[in-house]
């Protein structure tokens, strides 16, 4: 992997602003000059919309857009690129899913299991689903390290239809043991949902290994624009999926009293779709491709040990959860100084951090506070990142003193 400064140098942010140091990669990552020259160039050059226009740069933009589906079925080895629905987030993929396969098979009899881990958008579509289904939702419970108490998993799944569960938590970084729930919930016939938004752009996933129904991911988390997400879904069960949205490129017959429905993956795929968003996801893909995820975890994994370590030297600094297996976020406090006004001291000194509940309220509370603050680091940042948020946090400490 190139050195972060130089790769810095592929992010025009950090050339018109050098003094920044953006450790808030969890929330959404900075785009490379590719993605952006990506982008614009679709708008520049071949501005259309796709699938059916009979001219040549219609021809190629739906070439162009549709080509990501096929990076994107490389990327995480999905079986087959039709299983590659595109969305505008994780949280629309999660949605889609709740509405489309959840009211017709979560019931009184079958509810839906997920974690306190869960961001929101993995909690609330599933508390719309289980109202409007009259079902119900458990709970894996969250240990204090930020890990998730799996002693009684196999009677969690009792009476459960669907299990949906992070990955990689957005608030400390744990890395779930995905693969041993997918496996316990396949062999008693429940559906799995994984959210790999944090995930899929630290490490790398393979969906033929995992197996699980239904993975979600964001362009805007892996250096790519926003507005563009993925739902990646067992094509069986996409099939018979109602479709989520009406009109568009999701038809196939329309007459003035019914309607049938286009091939999946494009009944879920309504309307115009973000046409320049997936085309800039493909190019994300490609930087990253060129880069190896395997080294841009080997390199977050030395940032995540040299910032807890450096952290850990702050007097009244509080760091929450301790879990084994992690990514590259750290969540915490400083005594006596609330989260919001630390995180407005440090954007004095051009350093970027998360304060909040972090889309994660069960979370706060189960921690006992209402907030925290969090440093996530990428492939961009370097120890000289983390030095000076030390630095600017005793700075701040200095003067609540």
């Amino acid at each position: 992997m190139p050195k972060a400064d130089d790769l810095r140098k592929e992010f025009p942010i950090f050339t018109e602003r050098k003094n920044l140091v953006y450790l808030d990669s969890a929330s959404t990552t900075q785009k490379p000059q590719t993605v952006i020259d990506t982008i614009s160039s679709y708008y520049s050059n071949y501005n259309a919309n796709v699938h059916r226009a009979l001219y040549q740069i219609g021809e190629k933009a739906t070439d162009q857009y549709e080509q990501v589906r096929e990076k994107v079925k490389k990327f995480l080895n999905v079986p087959n690129s039709h299983e590659v629905i595109f969305t505008r987030s994780s949280t629309e993929s999660i949605n889609l899913v709740a509405y489309s396969w959840g009211n017709s098979n979560i019931n009184k009899e079958k509810g839906v299991l997920v974690s306190e881990m869960e961001h929101h958008s993995n909690l609330v579509p599933w508390q719309l689903t289980a109202n409007r289904t009259k079902s119900f939702i458990n709970h894996i419970p969250l240990l204090e390290d930020g890990t998730l108490d799996l002693s009684s998993i196999d009677d969690n799944m009792n009476n459960i239809g669907l299990v949906a569960l992070v990955h990689q938590s957005n608030v400390f970084g744990t890395i779930n043991p995905i693969l041993k729930i997918v496996n316990l919930a396949k062999s008693k016939g429940i559906i799995t949902l994984i959210d790999g938004a944090q995930a899929a752009p630290h490490f790398p996933v393979d969906l033929s290994d995992v197996d699980c129904d239904f993975y979600v991911f964001s362009g805007h988390k892996m250096v790519g624009p926003t507005g563009v997400g993925v739902l990646v879904g067992r094509k069986s069960l996409l099939e018979e999926m109602d479709p989520f949205l009406g009109g568009g490129e999701m038809i196939n017959k329309v007459t003035l009293n019914s309607s049938t429905w286009n091939d999946v993956p494009w009944k879920f795929e309504a309307g115009t779709p973000n046409i320049a968003q997936v085309i800039g996801l493909g190019a994300a893909i490609d930087f990253l491709n060129d880069i190896g995820l395997n080294k841009v975890q080997e390199h977050e994994e030395k940032l995540l040990q040299y910032g807890l370590e450096s952290l850990s030297t702050i007097d009244g600094i509080i760091l929450y959860g301790s879990p084994k297996n992690r990514g590259a976020v750290i969540p915490f406090n400083v005594k006596d100084i609330h989260p919001h006004d630390l995180a407005k001291f440090l954007d004095t000194d051009n350093i970027c951090i998360r304060a909040g509940h972090h889309c994660a309220q069960p979370i706060m509370n189960k921690l006992g506070i209402s907030a925290s603050a969090r440093a996530s680091f990428y492939l961009y940042n370097n120890t000289d990142d983390i030095d000076r948020l030390i630095e600017s946090i005793k700075k701040t400490l200095n003067i609540f003193a």
